[in-house]
Parts: structure tokens; C-alpha cells; sequence
């Protein structure tokens, strides 16, 4: 059981209190490298950002000791619809995703991050199934990238286990002409994997009750015979409001905390290898400096920590830390 080190607010203290409450709280936690990718340096060969360094030389220095770490990779940009940006917001040209320039510089990308970081799991490319829902045309060029990655990892890492991620709310309930199809490919790259690599968040697709919490895991388990691996998931314990999008998705703690014991439960009775809850505290304090034009879509994930803004324990802290300490 464990967190992210997404921190509540941009402040240094914020950051260092970040891992100390996923020190005294959790056995596992993830580290998400997901800002950017210094394209140009890998494929050019030259020195790399330091911005991009100076993240992961805090990050690795600031590993937990005692604690598994799953590091979490994503190759795909926040729409999970195009490579993710370099530093300067560009993108490298390319015919297809499965270019030899882009494998060979993802793969440098990669090798570099375990390198550091040494992890004990490895998440080679984030929630890759919204890739086949925002633009098919990508999917199969993807999968070819996903096989060169996976076996020149395992040829150097034999013993690191890795996997992509999928979003469970968009496998479960997913928003495509071909749902069979789309379902066997799914389970033929969860199958590919050295476990099945999860992202969850069932206020997305409307899910409110223990029942249609219930039923999302049902599906998941009917699916995969992997060691099932929660890299990210959380739930709301307020009201959302998004004005731009004209939407309003209700919740409040009691509701997050219900989630948060069944999905415990299935995590227990499962043995899954690990659970991530994607943020411990609420993140009001960083959302005031984003930029406005993203402030709606930072504040879909912003009410979801066991602790409230000002770090007060919410309800699901204590279902937590029972489940913990067992």
C-alpha cells in the first residue's frame, strides 16, 4: 500500500513532508516521470535538460529506504492521444510511433530512469488503452514500440518485472464501436506484461456505489490471471464542478471512503501486488498556480487525498491505516 509523490503545493516543505508522511504510511510507492520528454537530447545525443536532471537527482535522492518502488514511465502526453512534449513543448517528427528513431530514443529514456532509479517494477508506458480510443490509427504502431521496449529491457533487466498501464474505467465501460476487439487486444498486452498494470478513477464513468465499484473489479478479475498491480487510483471525497465543461460530479468522504474499503478488499482477497492511491493530501495550495487554461482539467483529481487541504485526516484515512497496519 502506498502513494504517489505528487505533492500538495509547490513549496519545498510541501515536497519533503510529501515523503515523510509516504514513509510512515505506506510499504510501496510510485514515481511518476510523466512532465516530459528530452526527445532532442536522446535522439541527438547530447546533454540532457538540466531541469530534467535536477528532478531526478532530487527524486532518486529522496528514495525511500524499506519502501518498493514502482517507477511509472509515460510515453503518451496528458490526452494520451500523441508522444508526450520535450521541455520546449515540441514533439520529434515521426511516420509512425514504432519509428526506429523514437523506439531507440524512448528505450534511452527508459534505461536511463531504471539507471537511477532503480526500481522494483517498472510501468514502460502509461494508460496506453486511451491510446486506442483517441486515435486508432496509432494503436498497432504502438504495440510494435511496446514489443522492441519490452524485449530490450528484459534482455538487459531480465529480473525487472514491467508492464503497461490500462485504465480500468475505459476497458470496463469503454466508448468504442469495437468493444470485442478492443477488449481482446487489451487482454493480449495485459498478458504480454509481467503484471497487470492498473489505473482506476470510477468517478470518471459515473460509478457512485459499492455495487458498480464492485462490479468493475468483478470484470478485471474475469479477465486477467497476472499479479494484479493498482499503479494509480483514488476517488473523490467532494463535490466536482467544472464550469467549462459544464459538469457536475457528485461525491463526498463517506463515498471515498466506501470505495477506498472495496477496493482494499479486492486488493486482500486478490493478492494484489500493491496498491498506489494517486495523492495522500488534497492539492488545493498547487492548483492556485496553475494556468488558467488548465485549471479545470487539474482540478478533476485535485478533492481525492485521505487528507483534506489542510491536511486533516478525511474518513478513508482511517480504513487506510487499519488495512495498513494489519
Amino acid at each position: 500500500m502506498g502513494f504517489t509523490t505528487w505533492n500538495y503545493d509547490a513549496t519545498d516543505e510541501a515536497i519533503e513532508d510529501t515523503y515523510d508522511f509516504l514513509t510512515l504510511h505506506g510499504d510501496i510507492y510510485a514515481e511518476q516521470i510523466d512532465e516530459f520528454i528530452p526527445w532532442d537530447a536522446w535522439l541527438t545525443d547530447t546533454e540532457l535538460p538540466e531541469r530534467f536532471v535536477q528532478v531526478i537527482d532530487y527524486k532518486v535522492a529522496h528514495k525511500i529506504p524499506d519502501s518498493k518502488l514502482l517507477l511509472s514511465v509515460s510515453l503518451l502526453d496528458t490526452d494520451r492521444s500523441e508522444l508526450l512534449n520535450d521541455i520546449d513543448g515540441t514533439i520529434p517528427e515521426y511516420d509512425k510511433i514504432d519509428d526506429d528513431k523514437i523506439v531507440e530514443a524512448y528505450a534511452k529514456h527508459l534505461l536511463y530512469l531504471i539507471d537511477r532509479f532503480q526500481p522494483d517494477y517498472l510501468v514502460i508506458a502509461m494508460e496506453v488503452n486511451e491510446l486506442y480510443i483517441k486515435d486508432n490509427d496509432k494503436w498497432f504502431s504502438y504495440k510494435n514500440l511496446h514489443d522492441a521496449i519490452q524485449a530490450k529491457i528484459n534482455s538487459l533487466y531480465p529480473s525487472l518485472p514491467l508492464a503497461a498501464s490500462v485504465t480500468l474505467h475505459n476497458w470496463y465501460q469503454p466508448e468504442v464501436s469495437d468493444k470485442e476487439n478492443y477488449h481482446a487486444e487489451l487482454s493480449e498486452l495485459i498478458a504480454d506484461g509481467d503484471f497487470a498494470a492498473i489505473s482506476f478513477y470510477p468517478f470518471l464513468k459515473g460509478m457512485h456505489k459499492k455495487s458498480k465499484f464492485q462490479n468493475a473489479f468483478d470484470f478485471l478479475h474475469e479477465r486477467v490471471s497476472l499479479p494484479i498491480l493498482m499503479v494509480e487510483t483514488n476517488h473523490l471525497a467532494e463535490t466536482l464542478e467544472l464550469k467549462s465543461f459544464n459538469l457536475t460530479i457528485k461525491s463526498d468522504e463517506c463515498e471515498q471512503k466506501e470505495y477506498l474499503e472495496v477496493l482494499l478488499e479486492n486488493a486482500q482477497e486478490k493478492n494484489y501486488e500493491g496498491v498506489i492511491w494517486w495523492s495522500h493530501r488534497d492539492y488545493d495550495q498547487l492548483w492556485e498556480t496553475f494556468p488558467e487554461e488548465v485549471k479545470d482539467v487539474g482540478k478533476l483529481w485535485r478533492d481525492t487525498g485521505i487528507l483534506n487541504e489542510d491536511g486533516d485526516r478525511r474518513a478513508a484515512f482511517d480504513s487506510w491505516e487499519i488495512a495498513f497496519q494489519k
